[in-house]
């Protein structure tokens, strides 16, 4: 295989949340393993997702996940945290590729080849599907675990998103240190607790 072929695809999960940590993955897939099934994860079930993480850990050329923390939503804003996650999951790959191809319509500085961003890019490109896959279990996983360490706000089952049980846990037992405190929601609730 000559470097030209090694095209990785670029996804993030938990862009929106108003907890938890932006996850990024970065996938380079193996032509010669393919993987059937790929799409974009939020048209996958979990059960579907889960099976497909274990495939593309095993049959991907490389693969890495990057993290920005709620900390880090905060100071510098959810773009530029995302920006950051994407360049932290194509590092942890441990390999440059040849091309990125991002999911979206934004590209960061500083990546270590050439890259395109393309729109709906997790149902066209499968790479990107599979960066979008490891990207959600990996977030999914987290939140589940930091629902133990918080339990009051039920993590495991909204993964940190704005639904009425989290904005009500919010108001009954004001933010934790995984909540991003600049996103409105939260700030208001930290507000009245003050």
């Amino acid at each position: 295989m000559t470097k030209s072929h090694l095209l990785c695809g670029v996804d993030e999960a938990g862009r929106g949340p108003w907890a938890g940590p932006v996850t990024a993955a970065a996938v380079v897939l193996d032509p010669a393993r393919p993987i059937a099934g790929l799409n974009d994860s939020k048209k996958l079930s979990e059960k579907k997702r889960l099976l497909l993480d274990e495939q593309i850990r095993e049959c991907a050329l490389a693969w890495g996940i990057g993290w920005a923390e709620p900390e880090e939503i905060d100071r510098l804003n959810i773009r530029q945290a995302t920006h950051l996650a994407w360049k932290r999951a194509v590092e942890a790959m441990g390999l440059t590729p040849d091309h990125i191809q991002i999911d979206g319509n934004d590209l960061p500085q500083g990546l270590p080849c050439t890259a395109e961003a393309i729109i709906k890019g997790d149902g066209k490109i499968a790479e990107i599907s599979a960066a979008s896959i490891l990207a959600k279990t990996a977030r999914d996983k987290l939140m589940v675990e930091l629902d133990t360490r918080y339990p009051e706000y039920g993590f495991a089952k909204h993964k940190g998103y704005g639904v009425k049980a989290h904005a009500e846990a919010l108001s009954l037992h004001g933010a934790c240190p995984i909540h991003r405190t600049s996103f409105k929601p939260v700030a208001l609730a930290v507000s009245r607790a003050a």
